[in-house]
């Protein structure tokens, strides 16, 4: 991501010193910066799902020791069945 910023930065005073407008340059930099945010936001969530996928096939979380941690949802004496309460 800090490349990212860095060409928002960069690409629009290259532009500017080649002779482009003012106004190129702005617009320019305005979309890689679009860019830029829609790809940090886009593996942000991906991120978030590979962690969530990944609890989800180990189960429970474990600690350093490999024993499992009892979660928020995870205890009790019959969480197996799961019966809705009237």
């Amino acid at each position: 991501m800090r490349w990212g910023a860095f060409s928002c930065a960069l690409v629009p005073l290259v532009l500017i010193i080649s002779g482009v407008s003012w106004a190129g340059a702005a617009g320019t930099a305005a979309g890689l910066a679009a860019v830029t945010c829609a790809c940090r936001a886009l593996l942000r969530q991906s991120e978030r799902t590979a962690a969530r996928i990944r609890v989800r096939e180990t189960g429970r979380h474990r600690d350093r020791s490999a024993r499992p941690v009892p979660t928020a949802h995870g205890g009790g004496r019959h969480s197996e069945r799961r019966t809705p309460v009237d």
